[in-house]
Formats: C-alpha cells, structure tokens, sequence
C-alpha cells in the first residue's frame, strides 16, 4: 500500500494542507482562508477555533481530492505562524479569547520600557531583539490587562501557547503540551545557551513555568491525533516548527552559509550558521533553526512585517486588483515604476529598522502614475526589503552569499523574483516545490517515523526549477536602491510628534 505525509502549514492568511509522496513530490493539496480581526489600530487578532476548523478543513479536503485515506498516511508534520499567541483553559479546551497576531503592536509600551532598561542583557541570553512580535511579552500584556487571564492563572486553570501548541492540544485531544525550540527562540521566553526557558526572564514579567508547554525537538513523535477529532484516524504528529525556519529545512539548506527567503505574507529571511551564536543586533536575530536527532541548527534571520499582505491590500481595500496573481501582469506593463516608491510599513518596519512608528506610503506620485506603477512599486518593495535584510545579514555574518533561496506564495511570481535577483546582484533560486514551509513540515515528520532515512536523503530531493540571475549594472542598482532608502527615511518614526 502507498504510503504519504500529510504537512500542515497554519499560516497567518492561509492554512494549507499538503500530501507528498516518498519521491516529496506533491499528490494532492488545499489551502483555507484565515480571517484576521482589528479591533483598534495596531491590533491584529484571530480565531483559535477558526485556526483549528481550517486545518482540519484544508487536511480533509486534500485528501478527499485524490481519494487517500486517512490510513494512507504515514504522519502529520505541522509548522506555523511564528509567535501568534493563544491562551485555552486546560480543562475544558477552551480559547479564552482570540489570538493575538504576531502583527499586533499592543505590547509596544512594555517592550519600549524593556529596551530602555534591559535590551543588551535580554538580547544576549535568548538570542532575539525586543519588538512588539515577541511572544513572551504578549503574554505579560494579557496577564496585565485581561481579568479573565488574572483569574484564570490564580486558578492553576490555563495554558499559553502558539498555534503549534495549539493544534497538537486540539488535535490529540488535549494528550500533550508541547513545542519546539524554533517556536520559542523569538518569544524571549528560552535562553539560548541553556537551551531551556529563562529563569530570569520569566521572573521579571510573573510568567509561572505551569502556563508554558514541555519544549521538544522538531522531529519526533509527540502524541496521535484523536479519531473524534481528526477523521476518524489515529496518527502520529511528528514535527513541530516555525515556519521561517521550516522553510529553510524543506529546501534542505542544511549547511553552514546557505540562505533561504520565505515570502509570505511578511517575509523573512534566514542563514544556516552552523551551531554558532552570533549576538543579534540591528534588528537581527540569532534562532534555533530546528533540532533534529540532538544537532541543532542555528541561524542569523531578519523579519518582514509586510510583504504579500501589501498585495492583499490592494486587492481587498483599493481593489485595484481582483487576484494576486494580477500583480504581476499589472507590473509587466509598465518598464519601470516611473519613479514611484511604495513603503508598506502598515504596522511599522521589520529589519533591519525596527520602528514601529513608521507607516505605509507611496512616494513620487505624478498625474501620469497608473495603477501598473503602484503595483509594480508593491512588488518592488517587498523585494527591497529583503536587500535591507540581506545587507545587515551579509555585514554580520563577513562572509560572501552568492546565491539565495526564494520560497513561499511569493516565490511563483517571475516578475518578483527577477527584480529581487536583480537588485541584490545575485543568483535566486526557485524550488519546484515552493511552498516549503509545509514541506520542511513534511521531511521532517518522515524522518521521525523513518519514512525517509536521513537528510542526505531529503537533500536529494529537492528540485531547482528555476535559476534567475540578475541583469542590472552596479550603476542602476545603486540608483534605484538610493529611491528606496530615501523613501524610507520619510516614513520612518511618522507617528512620533
């Protein structure tokens, strides 16, 4: 009988559902759309049981489209969106309220208030800078500010968690209460070099240990699913990782000096170091990549807050266009954005910037500005962004990157990736199989049952399909780049009086 792994990749706008058989090619999929809240400016909230309908929504659908059973499956691997916070009550499962996004900004002042007193000593034991993203200091939000949190604690009644804690909860019927270290190396609440979470840390912010799940590998079995809830079917749950850094495994850039670029709905971008532990600094990070059979894989990566959301945006708000996948027709029509800049900075500026006082704006707008130039300035940006990241990346880590890996729902758009190879002045490589995130997910889940052997194995199987090279002299790229960073600058701390 014909046996496959089912990758799960909870993400923040799409819950997709993969079926790869042995050869990690794909044999049926489907994908669900997340609804996001934002119930006051800067807040960006979700549904936990809207997260969980949507992955058994999207499992069930991919397997009804190429008639597997649930017994043809080997195991479940789930990666997710990184620090999306979730708070349930032990006993009876329940969510008590909604998630907080990793977008969501209501912990600025608490983060503000650690930076100015505490930065370089926190940085330097979990490994993370201090921005609103950070996990750890949502959950001290909550306990500050919601009464049915404060009660819940004094109670001994309820657990914290992200949405990979979540979903194994739910869907092994409250069985285990797990993570992994990938999923906690940006929340401050894991100290890097012990590998466990930091006393001090959860000291300062009241932040009792019974609240936060066992930390794991991301590969091994943590418990089954349970059949009342997940298709009748008892089957192992196998892996466990974010999904910045489950795409790095998926492309299998397992060796020291490879870099990937996830580009999502916020894009990020990621190089394998090796074990070593670079200090992070200019709005850098320095994460646990994965953990697979006791190595540990580490990483320098940088965050982008708005990417694909930008292209959302202007479908579901300017409906400038109906599909995403019109972006990049709309850019191809014009040869050049006739000047135009677009700073998505709709919740402040990842990295390197860090500032969350930024926000979005076009620049150089003129009456002969169509909507082809506003679109291709969209597309542009997110590949600006990246060349941000990657300068800040290559200056730490002072050696040479001479190609990169470009995966994610943005990795099918030619245009996007041309001009991202273009601006960087180096080789990107699209995957055959793109969506890496839930296919990181994937290999690793088949490792921890033996499904396959070993990631030389996996290595083998991952296919270029295309290579783009960039056409640009030093002289315009240069050019170009100097638009956007002046851009920037005008955007940068709008909000401060």
């Amino acid at each position: 009988m014909t046996r496959y792994i089912l990758g799960i990749d909870q993400g923040t706008t799409l819950t997709k559902a993969v079926i790869f058989d042995h050869n990690a090619r794909i044999v049926s999929s489907a994908s669900i759309e997340n609804r996001l809240y934002y119930p006051q400016p800067g807040w960006v909230e979700q549904d936990p049981y809207e997260i969980l309908d949507s992955t058994l929504k999207a499992a069930k659908e991919a397997l009804d489209k190429h008639r597997i059973t649930p017994e043809d499956i080997d195991a479940i691997g789930i990666s997710n969106q990184l620090l999306t916070t979730i708070c349930w009550n032990k006993q009876t499962g329940e969510p008590v309220g909604r998630a907080i996004s990793w977008q969501d900004n209501r912990n600025l002042a608490l983060c503000e208030k650690l930076i100015s007193g505490q930065e370089e000593e926190i940085t330097l034991r979990t490994g993370t800078h201090i921005f609103q993203n950070n996990s750890g200091t949502k959950i001290k939000w909550l306990m500050e500010n919601d009464k049915s949190i404060q009660r819940g604690i004094i109670r001994g009644e309820l657990l914290f968690g992200t949405v990979d804690s979540w979903l194994i909860w739910k869907l092994s019927g409250g069985a285990v209460y797990v993570t992994d270290l990938s999923n906690t190396c940006m929340s401050l609440l894991l100290n890097t070099h012990t590998l466990g979470y930091d006393d001090e840390f959860l000291r300062e912010m009241g932040i009792p240990y019974e609240v936060l799940p066992e930390l794991h590998s991301s590969s091994e079995i943590y418990a089954y699913t349970d059949p009342n809830i997940f298709l009748g079917c008892r089957l192992p749950i196998a892996s466990d990782i974010g999904d910045q850094f489950s795409s790095v495994f998926g492309q299998a850039c397992f060796d020291k000096g490879m870099m990937s670029c996830n580009i999502g709905t916020g894009s990020s971008l990621t190089l394998n170091v090796g074990n070593r532990i670079f200090p992070p600094g200019f709005g850098l990070d320095s994460p646990i990549l994965w953990t697979v059979e006791d190595k540990i894989a580490r990483g320098i990566s940088s965050w982008v807050n708005t990417s694909g959301a930008a292209i959302q945006w202007l479908r579901d708000e300017l409906e400038i266009i109906h599909d995403p996948a019109e972006a990049e027709v709309l850019a191809n029509r014009v040869p050049n954005t006739q000047g135009v800049y677009f700073v998505p900075a709709f919740n402040g500026l990842g990295s390197p910037y860090g500032d969350v006082y930024a926000r979005g704006s076009f620049f150089g707008i003129t009456q002969s500005t169509s909507k082809n130039h506003l679109v291709r300035a969209a597309l542009e940006a997110m590949a600006y962004q990246i060349k941000d990241s990657f300068i800040a990346i290559n200056q730490k880590y002072g050696e040479e990157i001479s190609e990169i890996c470009v995966t994610g729902g943005g990795a099918k758009n030619d245009f996007l990736l041309q001009f991202l190879s273009d601006i960087l002045g180096i080789s990107v490589k699209r995957p055959v199989v793109y969506e890496s995130s839930v296919l990181g997910a994937a290999f690793m889940a088949g490792l921890a049952t033996g499904y396959w052997e070993s990631m030389d194995e996996i290595s083998a199987l991952v296919e270029i399909d295309r290579k783009f090279e960039p056409y640009y002299t030093e002289e315009y790229r240069e050019e170009i780049y100097c638009g956007w960073k002046k851009a920037v600058s005008r955007t940068i701390g709008w909000l401060l009086k």
